[in-house]
Formats: C-alpha cells, sequence, structure tokens
C-alpha cells in the first residue's frame, strides 16, 4: 500500500518553514558557539526550552564543549549509553545525571590544579602524611564520607563526612562519587563536586583512599599521580596496628591480613615511598606534584 503523499504547501507556507528552519540552524550556532567560549555551559543549554535547541544533536553539543572533541565525544556517548542521533530534548535523567558525571571527570583533565591519590595499608601513616600537607597553602585534602561512626576526637567535616548508609546509597545512586569502597565492614567515599572545586582553583587535590578506590580512579583515566605509602618494616606495620587500643583481638587478626593484601599492590602505583619521617614523605609529594606539574 503507497504512502499517502504530505500537503502541498502553498508558497507563503514554504517560505514560513524555510525561514523557520534557518532561524533554528542559527539558533543552534549560536548556543554552540556560546559553549565554546565559555559562555554557556552544557547543562545550561539543557534547560533552555526553545524548539530548536531541543532538536539539537547530543553529540553536537558535547563536541562544542571545550576539551571534549570528537573522539571524547563518542566516549562519553557510549558510556551513557546514548543513541548518536539522540537530541537534547529526547534525553532520559538516569542519561542526564551520567552525562554530568562524565562532564566532570573531563574537567579535571582541563584543570591547572593536580589530583594525587595516596593508598597504603592500614596504619602505615597516610592520616599523619594528610595532615602535614594540609598545613600547606597549595594543597588541599579530599575529606571522605563515610558510613561508620565518629571515633574520640574526631570531627565531623573535617575529619570525615559522617552520613547514613540510605543517604550512601542515594549519592551513589546520584553517581555523586569520584570513588568508593567497603573497607572493615563501612563504606568510604570522595565526593566529586568539592574535588571538581579544588581543580578548579590550582590546587594539589590529595586523595587519601583505599586501593580498591584508587584502582577506579586509575580505571577513569584521569590525569593524577599514584603513590603508594610502605613501612619501614613488618614488624614496624605489625606493631603500629596490634598497639592501637581501639580494636578487638579479631578485628587487629583481619586487619594484619589485610595490609599483607595492601602491601602487594604497590606495584599497581607510579610511586612507592617509605614512610620513616613523616614531613620527608610530605616533602617527596610535593615534590612530586611540583615536577608533574611542569611537565602538564
Amino acid at each position: 500500500m503507497e504512502r499517502p503523499l504530505p500537503p502541498k504547501l502553498s508558497k507563503a507556507e514554504s517560505i514560513a518553514n524555510g525561514q523557520k528552519a534557518i532561524l533554528a540552524r542559527r539558533e543552534r550556532a549560536e548556543v554552540k558557539r556560546a559553549v565554546a567560549a565559555g559562555k554557556l555551559s552544557f547543562f545550561d543549554v539543557l534547560l533552555d526550552s526553545r524548539e530548536s535547541i531541543l532538536r539539537l544533536r547530543v553529540s553536537d553539543l558535547l563536541e562544542a564543549v571545550p576539551g571534549i572533541g570528537r573522539r571524547r565525544t563518542f566516549t562519553i556517548m557510549r558510556k551513557a549509553k546514548i543513541s548518536p542521533t539522540r537530541r537534547i530534548g529526547g534525553l532520559g535523567v538516569h542519561q542526564i545525571q551520567k552525562l554530568r558525571s562524565e562532564l566532570i571527570l573531563n574537567k579535571t583533565r582541563q584543570q591547572s590544579g593536580l589530583l594525587i591519590v595516596m593508598s597504603g595499608p592500614g596504619g602505615v601513616g597516610k592520616s599523619t602524611i594528610s595532615k602535614e600537607l594540609n598545613k600547606r597553602k597549595d594543597f588541599w585534602v579530599s575529606v571522605s564520607a563515610t558510613t561508620r561512626s565518629p571515633r574520640d576526637g574526631e570531627i565531623p567535616g573535617n575529619d570525615y563526612i559522617f552520613i547514613s548508609d540510605q543517604e550512601f546509597d542515594e549519592l551513589i545512586r546520584k553517581e555523586e562519587f569520584l570513588e568508593w569502597a567497603e573497607f572493615a565492614g563501612n563504606r568510604y567515599g570522595t565526593l566529586k563536586t568539592p574535588v571538581e572545586e579544588k581543580l578548579n582553583q590550582g590546587l594539589y587535590v590529595l586523595l587519601e583512599i583505599e586501593i580498591a578506590g584508587s584502582r577506579q580512579i586509575r580505571s577513569l583515566g584521569i590525569d593524577a599521580i599514584f603513590v603508594f605509602i610502605k613501612p619501614p618494616s613488618w614488624e614496624e606495620l605489625e606493631n603500629r596496628l596490634t598497639s592501637r587500643g581501639t580494636d578487638s583481638p579479631e578485628r587487629r587478626a583481619a586487619r594484619l591480613a589485610l595490609a599483607r593484601e595492601e602491601l602487594a599492590a604497590a606495584t599497581e602505583f607510579d610511586h612507592i615511598l617509605i614512610n620513616t619521617e613523616v614531613k620527608e614523605v610530605a616533602a617527596a609529594l610535593v615534590s612530586l606534584a611540583s615536577s608533574k606539574s611542569e611537565v602538564k
């Protein structure tokens, strides 16, 4: 059965449609130029309700974002499970959330700041090193969110962001974490937004995280320095772990077993530093960050 022919337009209607199409193309071009110039963000455009903008291809808008390009656009679209022909007006909520996550990560590649990922076994002195670096104006130490309860002397928002399991689940659902991992029955995660803000300010951003979290960061392809902190000896680490008065004998045994596993992952990192003296390790990290920044 033959399809019916579309109704024949009058000359005036044809002219009006042609002018409407020209105006739509012009509006889309203006929006893309504004995005390329940094006057509009990708997500500003999603709030534009004009029909011409709703019909803009997602891929065309992504390519206009500084630092993205055609190859990165293809990767982002694939990760977000967005069809190459998808228009702005047809994006779903989950696709928008995934795009937000990917564009935040892309920004970390463009910032003047630098991400430093520090991992190592429990008891090796990572927190003490972080506190030493946090004294510097050019460093910012990320504060992790966690589901565990505060320990004596810990200050909410300073040592950790203490949240419930339900709140942690919601942050995972919204893809607000750069990474997250479970350790000793509790979950810990790095929030994306504060990291992005500090990188925007040109700071060295230090993440003191578990090895599982560092692997997640590595898999994202973010430009970062990955540093593993080792103890001077196994005996020294064992002494540090067993001397903690807050742990039960079973918990200490579990920590020791986990520490052996964590030490075996040292070769996955770009640099290995032995924590014989906190100030020396902190100075070495500053040196590594400075050297990396000079060749960025």
